[in-house]
């Protein structure tokens, strides 16, 4: 869990992802409140400082309008070596990449700059 809120992206299993949601779930929560005694128990459960700060500043700020629901998970693949259901969980709310918004911006554009073949 202490890495999917540090990525906020991981793959994993179905099982493990459908386990950890729960958990992440209550940790942003926590977060939202912003509270010490809220900071002090996210604290003894995630694994890094880091994490928790990250938790508290920027990740429950994206979710203060959202009532609950902070996760996604997306069917990805097959493991080749046991065929185990891989998924990647994922929050809501990510992060954009700003190298994913120029790639897709001068596509959109041109197909809305052609002129109209005339009739």
């Amino acid at each position: 869990m202490t890495s999917l809120l540090d990525h906020e992206r991981i793959e994993t299993t179905e099982a493990k992802a459908k386990e950890v949601r729960g958990f992440t779930d209550r940790m942003i929560t926590l977060g939202k409140e912003g509270t010490l005694p809220a900071r002090r128990r996210a604290l003894a459960f995630l694994r890094s400082k880091a994490v928790v700060s990250k938790l508290f500043s920027d990740v429950a700020g994206r979710f203060t309008e959202r009532a609950g629901g902070y996760t996604r998970i997306v069917k990805t693949r097959r493991r080749i070596g046991d065929a185990a259901e891989m998924v990647a969980i994922e929050l809501v709310t990510r992060a954009e990449v700003s190298g994913r918004k120029k790639a897709a911006a001068p596509g959109a554009g041109s197909q809305a700059e052609k002129p109209e073949k005339p009739a």
